[in-house]
């Protein structure tokens, strides 16, 4: 017998590739909300752009753990502008917050 080289197996139930997308927007939600409740006011905006980091780096991640390269860009940039919006919608909402006097 001769060999025709290795032979690849189809993925039975492959993993949904949104999934991921989905979970890097609830992370941003809950990083946003902890950084708007326990930071202080002066240190909000720097606190959210690690968060940012840390989010832009999670989407890269789970989009590896993935492991399928067909719309890796498409659902990176899904997941990264997702959370930038929501993370800006919430932050306006903190900042509206601290303009009300207490």
């Amino acid at each position: 017998m001769r060999n025709n080289g290795g032979m690849s197996q189809p993925a039975l139930a492959p993993r949904n590739a949104f999934v991921g997308v989905i979970v890097v927007w609830a992370v941003a939600f809950l990083a946003t909300i902890a950084v708007g409740v326990f930071v202080a006011e002066e240190w909000r905006v720097q606190w959210l752009l690690v968060a940012f980091g840390a989010v832009v780096l999670l989407s890269f991640a789970v989009q590896l753990w993935y492991g399928h390269t067909h719309g890796f860009i498409f659902r990176v940039a899904a997941s990264v502008t997702g959370a930038l919006l929501l993370m800006g919608v919430i932050s306006v909402g903190f900042g509206l917050a601290a303009l009300i006097p207490t």
